[in-house]
């Protein structure tokens, strides 16, 4: 890689031991990946947050770190509600840990916002065509494809590395050459916000690491225009069983709608139909990562019912409030938004939890070990559906949201 003097001076230790380890991250990276140079980047999102997924491992290594981020950077979801720790059964050790995750990076000038959705906040700008180093996999997704941003999927280290340099090398997704289509995917159905989720799982183990560009057409071959929650459960879907990190929807998402943007559909094609969509919502997952197709009355051992994943959006707060309105839950429900969206609806989340349902900031039922303490789990999210039995060592069972609902609601 090229490094200009300010670069070398870091990379010789001039800047401290710290920008050095950092940077040095980032040339091996670059070194891999036959980058020619940094870029400066707008913003980081730094992943491996949780106390459950970093361990005291990964808490002596970041409270090495030492300096300032130079770019906004923000955090993944924690293991817990960080300014509500009771909300869920979290143990006072667990916790402890935890406020010291987030003390280290707080000391190191990065908020201390902990969620899977920054897009969603109000001072979290991203642009079309920004460079970013966000790590977890459903932003990224959503930063590519819907806001046309570019990004890697970093990890935790690389996230940090980018946001104490401020730049990250120039390669992936960064370069417009590797953010072309590679694969046509077809469907010719309706779907509402599940389905879209569920036709994540789908497409996810279908495509693997290619970049889809979706043909989205309903039965009578009209134009899908699907809402940024569509969008949102998607990538979350694709990233979780695939490693999608960007896809395309013609005539919908930016990139294919810029004349710059110059591509061919693809020749490799594959169709999705609408029976492999209704076969998602009639399969458990099971904790060893299996599935098995099960009759809908195997869902009677539902224990905890959840959604948010990824967090939820003012909108979808509203719906959930709706359907819940004037009605008591019988079972463990746990709504997972962001601090921002919940402070800006107090409304909301109080009409949501006089039902007797929790909604819980910070975290979400994957990285919190609150979730380990079930047997079987109802989520409306591909990505969760699919991260529920490795992370939490439950089944998992995928529906609507109206359905999660019904099932938080019966005896």
């Amino acid at each position: 890689m090229y490094l200009t003097k300010e670069e070398e001076k870091i990379y010789n230790g001039e800047e401290g031991e710290t920008l050095q380890k950092a940077i040095e991250i980032l040339v091996a990276l670059g070194d891999i990946y036959g980058a020619e140079k940094f870029i400066p980047i707008k913003s980081a999102q730094i992943s491996g947050v949780s106390y459950k997924t970093i361990g005291d491992a990964g808490l002596e290594w970041i409270s090495d770190l030492k300096g300032t981020v130079k770019v906004p950077s923000i955090l993944n979801p924690a293991g817990m509600d960080t300014e509500n720790r009771k909300s869920l059964p979290i143990d006072d050790h667990f916790a402890e840990k935890q406020i010291e995750i987030l003390n280290v990076f707080k000391n190191l000038g990065i908020r201390t916002q902990c969620t899977c959705t920054p897009y969603l906040l109000k001072d979290f700008d991203v642009k079309y065509k920004d460079n970013l180093a966000w790590g977890e996999s459903s932003a990224i997704s959503f930063a590519n494809s819907v806001l046309g941003a570019r990004t890697n999927r970093e990890g935790g280290p690389s996230a940090i590395s980018a946001a104490l340099i401020g730049k990250t090398p120039n390669y992936g997704l960064h370069l417009e050459e590797n953010r072309i289509p590679t694969i046509l995917v077809e469907t010719d159905f309706e779907m509402n916000l599940s389905d879209f989720a569920a036709l994540g799982v789908v497409a996810g183990k279908e495509v693997g690491n290619e970049i889809p560009l979706f043909r989205m057409k309903d039965e009578k071959q009209n134009q899908i225009c699907p809402k940024r929650d569509e969008l949102k459960a998607l990538g979350a879907a694709m990233a979780a069983t695939g490693s999608v990190a960007l896809y395309h929807i013609e005539n919908i998402t930016p990139e294919v709608l810029d004349k710059d943007f110059s591509f061919e559909i693809p020749k490799n094609k594959i169709t999705i139909e609408k029976e492999q969509i209704d076969e998602i919502y009639e399969i458990v997952n099971l904790p060893s990562g299996k599935a098995d197709n099960v009759d809908r009355r195997a869902f009677e051992n539902v224990d905890l019912v959840t959604v948010g994943c990824p967090h939820c959006s003012e909108e979808e707060l509203r719906r959930i409030s709706e359907l819940l309105d004037g009605k008591s839950v019988k079972k463990s429900f746990w709504i997972f938004t962001s601090r921002d969206v919940a402070n800006r609806n107090p409304q909301i989340v109080e009409s949501i939890e006089k039902s007797g349902a929790k909604v819980v900031c910070d975290t979400c039922m994957v990285v919190s070990p609150a979730a380990n303490l079930y047997s079987k789990i109802m989520v409306n999210s591909g990505k969760a559906y699919a991260y529920v039995p490795g992370m939490c060592s439950a089944k998992s069972v995928f529906a609507d949201l109206e359905n999660c609902v019904k099932e938080a609601l019966r005896e």
